[in-house]
């Protein structure tokens, strides 16, 4: 018998991607969350999950993509990683998909260098291509603070200069 994953289909922009199935909790519709002070660009901050204090990320920012406003087809897919609970946005979710594993191949990222190399592999399923995530490399906040630092390092020499002669230069506190 050939081994089949089991992930959860999601979309975040024009791509489908997915997770194991094993690390949802639950899909929940966007409700009103409230917002961390000092938390990453990328986290939204907090929802109360049944008496449950859950960190929600907005996929399209942690993936780099651009934000349009929430739309009703946002969901909260809500995964377990070691032992807690962290919610994330995405578009939609779509269905559960069964890849074969001769079907799944390795990233074509593994070898570049910045990013977040949160990409598992990307798995074939009827013509089309899911990207498989890694939760752990995902969710792990020291890998986002890299990702960020390279990103504020390739900044263009004239939006940093831009930024300094503003007073928000990158890293740095404007006086009061």
């Amino acid at each position: 018998m050939e081994k089949e994953l089991h992930i959860i289909g999601f979309q975040v922009g024009r791509e489908t991607y997915g997770v194991p199935i094993t690390a949802l909790h639950e899909i929940v519709r966007v409700p009103e969350v409230t917002a961390v002070p000092d938390a990453p660009d990328y986290i939204e901050g907090v929802i109360n999950l049944r008496g449950r204090i859950v960190s929600v990320l907005d996929l399209r920012k942690r993936l780099g993509e651009p934000k349009p406003g929430r739309q009703r087809s946002n969901r909260i897919l809500v995964v377990q990683h070691h032992g807690r609970l962290s919610g994330l946005i995405v578009d939609s979710a779509s269905e559960v998909l069964k890849i074969a594993a001769a079907d799944v191949e390795s990233s074509p990222t593994e070898s570049l260098e910045g990013g977040i190399k949160c990409v598992t592999g990307l798995g074939k399923h009827q013509g089309r291509l899911i990207v498989l995530l890694d939760l752990a490399r995902l969710l792990d906040m020291s890998t986002a603070r890299r990702s960020n630092e390279t990103a504020k390092q390739k900044l263009p020499e004239s939006a940093t200069r831009a930024a300094a002669a503003s007073g928000n230069e990158p890293g740095g506190d404007k006086p009061l």
